[in-house]
């Protein structure tokens, strides 16, 4: 081993650090790569340049994986995905977006503010997941385009993150290095008050300058068209939430996403305009897309239960497995041809559901159970992952692959929306640690079977994962060869002179700088040691320090590579790179001068 002078470990850190930042930016390579190589060289050196006592081992290199933060960052995700597989808040998000014809902007203004809400205490990424296509049907409906609505969206969502101690990674992953160099550690809402006020802040600018600063670009694939219609049916079963509806200027208001093409009543054919309120035994003749036909099933499964018998649906699975939707194309010559879904008996023969019927060739007015199958018919099918896959080998249909898609398991949404705010509730109570509270969570939503095993895995995103550890390392690496008290040193020397508001205000421009180059997660863990380095030099309270890394490290607004909620919203969006700097900078600027001015208020500088 060969034992660099001190000042030597430094400057070799800080090469290995800049080439790695580098790296991230030019995205030569991919992160997760560019992360396992600056572990590596971290390793490396620290195991063959540094004495055992410089504590840059590789155990110490490899600590940021059994870090607090980070296993309650992926905890999260857990409980998050749990929240977005069993459509905890579809009904929500649907009940929002119909009353979208009554009151637009009060609505558009309610699903913003749900958003940022929910983004206050959960990870914003699937949040930003469940809101793309509420906001994308909400922008067709308003004839305006969805370019107005993707980036606020996930601006919002960020805003949000500022908060709680949980609303974003970097809030988690700052504490954490509070609490290794400090003994002191941020409670569940010690960041609220400036947090709330920069995020309103931020908010007001976002309502004022969209307008202006973002772009009204359409899609060049957009179609009007609603897609191809199913033929399906709904059955009034004793109870039922139908029974006893009646008919508003002929049509039935509370199937507004479906067409009501015929109702059967016994023998009597029932055509609109209706007339008369449905009763029990009445058959429903609908027309939908795939599309209305999936949503009312996740949002409205009891409208179904007669013909489907959803709430009971069992065969072909275990209570945990996936639920699919999936098509199906009856091929030439198969044995289903003139058959009718009854005579074949296929539910027990496949284990699979038909929802809906498509017949290209013409619009027919018949139960569904009662038409005879023809060979191009296309069968929507609801099935489980297994069960829907095991049709790959069946000879009388061809299962369309690239129509497959899961679906929400809303049987468990009450269960899952239970864990969330419990977990939330133990956190923000200080009742249990927070990685305890997000680990029993994510272990709640896998035992309840609101997710199996596989999709928590999915959960786990490993270019987070990995981008945490190294940035831990080279956090971990400044800090031991006085890498960041040599920063810290010179960024006092250069600005205390001119008051701490100023350098204040310089640490919050350098780090809100890098995080839109190296992400937040990365800007974060890098500067948090140097802040506190700061702090010291400067004697200011630390609690300061900390919180500007916070909120500048939030700051994500200005490249689409910040942060992956603007990766998430660049195609439903069709952003191009240099609209997030059009419409992010100025939104940091804003946040920047008001965070500074209003020191005086938060902190009594």
């Amino acid at each position: 081993m060969w034992v660099l002078p001190e000042i030597w470990q430094m400057w070799t850190v800080f090469a290995i650090v800049g080439v790695g930042v580098v790296l991230y930016v030019t995205e030569r390579y991919s992160i997760e790569a560019i992360s396992v190589g600056l572990i590596l060289s971290l390793m490396l050196f620290g195991n063959l340049f540094t004495g055992s006592d410089a504590g840059l081992g590789s155990t110490d290199m490899l600590s940021g994986f059994a870090a607090p933060a980070l296993i309650t960052i992926m905890a999260l995700l857990v409980v998050g995905q749990g929240l977005f597989q069993t459509g905890a808040l579809e009904r929500l998000i649907v009940a929002t977006n119909q009353a979208l014809d009554k009151r637009p902007r009060r609505t558009l203004g309610a699903v913003f503010l749900c958003a940022f809400g929910v983004s206050m205490f959960m990870n914003n990424t699937p949040v930003v997941v469940m809101f793309i296509p509420v906001l994308t049907a909400m922008a067709t409906r308003l004839s305006s385009s969805a370019s107005r609505f993707m980036m606020p969206l996930s601006f919002i969502c960020i805003l949000a993150g500022m908060t709680t101690l949980i609303g974003s990674s970097t809030n988690l992953l700052v504490n954490d290095v509070l609490t290794r160099t400090t003994g002191m550690s941020l409670s569940f809402f010690t960041q609220f008050g400036p947090g709330i006020t920069l995020a309103l802040i931020g908010a007001a600018f976002i309502i004022l300058a969209s307008p202006v600063l973002l772009p009204e670009r359409e899609d060049a694939n957009q179609t009007t068209a609603t897609g191809h219609q199913f033929i399906a049916q709904i059955e009034v079963t004793p109870g039922h939430p139908l029974h006893g509806v009646e008919p508003v200027a002929g049509l039935f208001t509370k199937l507004r996403d479906v067409t009501v093409r015929m109702v059967q009543r016994g023998d009597s054919q029932l055509l609109p305009p209706f007339e008369e309120p449905l009763r029990d035994g009445d058959v429903l003749i609908v027309a939908a897309t795939r599309q209305q036909l999936s949503g009312l099933l996740k949002t409205r499964p009891e409208y179904l239960r007669g013909m489907l018998d959803i709430g009971g649906f069992e065969a072909g699975g275990e209570a945990d497995d996936t639920l699919m939707l999936s098509e199906a194309v009856i091929a030439p010559a198969s044995r289903m041809i003139g058959r009718s879904l009854e005579q074949i008996g296929f539910l027990r023969l496949t284990s699979n559901l038909v929802l809906g019927i498509q017949r290209r060739s013409r619009m027919i007015r018949t139960r569904m159970l009662d038409i005879r199958l023809e060979a191009g018919d296309v069968l929507l099918l609801f099935g489980y992952e297994d069960t829907i896959a095991s049709l790959r080998q069946n000879r009388d249909l061809i299962l369309l692959d690239w129509a497959t898609a899961e679906l929400p398991d809303i049987r468990k949404a009450a269960i899952a929306r239970i864990i969330f705010i419990v977990t939330i509730a133990l956190a923000a109570l200080s009742l249990l640690p927070i990685e305890i509270a997000a680990l029993g969570g994510a272990l709640a939503m896998i035992a309840t079977g609101c997710l199996n095993i596989r999709q928590a895995v999915r959960a786990l995103d490993m270019r987070i994962f990995l981008l945490i550890g190294a940035a831990f390392a080279m956090g971990l690496s400044l800090e031991r060869t006085g890498g960041a008290s040599f920063i810290g040193t010179n960024v006092v020397a250069v600005f205390e002179p001119f008051g701490t508001q100023i350098l204040v205000a310089a640490v919050f421009g350098v780090v809100a700088f890098f995080t839109n180059i190296i992400s937040n997660s990365a800007a974060a863990l890098l500067f948090a040691p140097i802040a506190l380095s700061i702090s010291e030099k400067a004697d200011i309270d630390p609690m300061i320090m900390v919180l500007t890394i916070i909120f500048a490290a939030n700051c994500s607004f200005a490249t689409p590579i910040a942060y992956q909620t603007n990766l998430l919203v660049m195609g439903p969006g069709h952003y191009r790179f240099a609209d997030f700097a059009r419409f992010g900078v100025p939104l940091i600027l804003v946040l920047w001068v008001s965070y500074v001015l209003l020191l005086p208020v938060f902190f009594g500088l």
